[in-house]
Parts: structure tokens; sequence; C-alpha cells
């Protein structure tokens, strides 16, 4: 049903790097999309896209205040392997890695703009 999800920047070269080692470094994205205005990092083609992006409008770009982007991973290990790599890059922590309930394993952090992401898996 999604076919990708975009987060604002302000400063594109320094959201590029810090998408590539998060995303291409854990993941194993790579880039699907590349334009002056941002990139778009994927696993597969036809799967679903994660973008950055400069605002179209120009004016600056924002957090979403309630707004988060999640992540798959494979397990608890990859959900806790891009938690400890965002906080590397220069992420803010927004919530340890663990169990939250109901089978539900994640962590949450903040991106160089402060956009939310968090890292997430289901567990028995």
């Amino acid at each position: 049903m999604i076919a990708y999800t975009t987060v604002g920047t302000n400063d594109l070269d320094k959201a590029v790097a810090f998408y590539d080692g998060l995303l291409g470094g854990v993941l194993g994205a790579q880039v699907f999309f590349k334009s002056d205005r941002g990139r778009g990092w994927g696993v597969a083609p036809g799967q679903p896209m994660f973008s950055v992006l400069t605002p179209f409008d120009g004016e600056p770009a924002t957090a979403g205040n309630g707004t988060m982007v999640t992540l798959a991973a494979t397990d608890p290990a990859q959900v806790q392997a891009l938690h400890a790599k965002a906080l590397e890059l220069g992420a803010k922590d927004e919530g340890a890695p663990g169990a939250r309930g109901g089978g539900f394993y994640a962590a949450y952090f903040r991106d160089l703009d402060g956009n939310k992401l968090a890292a997430f898996c289901h567990v028995a």
C-alpha cells in the first residue's frame, strides 16, 4: 500500500550522509531516486522507498508533530543495530530498543532535522 515516504531536510548533504550510513549501512538499501532536491533509498525495485528532500516550496523543512516513519527490521538485533547506527550518525535517542508489548519490539530516534523515526519488528 505504501509506495514511499518522505521527510524534509534543511541540509541535504548531511541528510544524505546520515541516511546512506543508516539505510545502506544497516539495511543494505541503495539509492533508487536522485535529484538536486534529494534522494530515495530502497531494498528492491517495486518495494517501498524512503526519501529525504528539501521542501518543494523553498520554505524551511520542519519535523511534523505526531509524524513518524517506521523502518521494518528483520529481528530485535537489527532494531538494535539501526538505533545504534542512528545515534552514532548524530541522531537523538527517543526510546531505547525494547519490547513494547503484544509482540512489538521497537526503538525510536530523531534524525538530524528532528524527524522522528522508529525501527520495528514483530517478536513471538
